[in-house]
């Protein structure tokens, strides 16, 4: 029975897996979204959350407690300086994971882990797309012109007669 375990093993030992979660987790602050497998977008988000709300901290032990599953220093800047204080008045959430098709090769279900509120389009998982819009093309022709004369503005004519 698996009372009170919680996590996934994802097919890993524990190192690896601990290690696979802190460079996805790296990759998702980096890059603020990430595709990945489902299983793995919603493992990830808790560390990133963890991290984040070390970030909100701001102090020396959130810190250093962050740099233990963040090996990257400008990621950890990128984190204390950029990313937590923007999340001041939010209390958890900072992540979405987006369900989107099924990988080609296996077909395993894939998702679209992301930061919330870090300015993406949320349209990401419509599968036509945007619509695009038909725009008439301006004419280019002057309706003051006669039929067999040239199209010449006023001003060059203007310009030209002052020569």
């Amino acid at each position: 029975m698996r009372h009170l375990v919680s996590g996934r093993k994802l097919n890993r030992s524990a190192s690896h897996r601990r290690a696979m979660l802190s460079n996805l987790a790296v990759s998702v602050l980096d890059k603020e979204r990430v595709t990945t497998t489902l299983a793995k977008a919603k493992e990830v988000r808790g560390v990133v959350e963890r991290m984040i709300t070390y970030g909100k901290k701001g102090d020396l032990h959130a810190r250093r407690l962050a740099a233990c599953r963040i090996n990257d220093n400008v990621v950890l800047k990128k984190l204390f300086d950029d990313i937590a204080p923007g999340y001041k008045e939010r209390n958890g959430g900072y992540t979405r994971v987006l369900k989107t098709e099924d990988r080609k090769g296996d077909c395993a279900p894939m998702a679209i882990i992301e930061l919330v509120g870090r300015g993406h389009n949320d349209a990401v998982r419509k599968k036509g797309g945007a619509k695009k819009k038909s725009v008439k093309p301006k004419s280019v022709a002057s309706t003051s012109a006669k039929p067999g004369e040239s199209n010449v503005s006023a001003e060059s004519q203007t310009a030209g007669a002052a020569e």
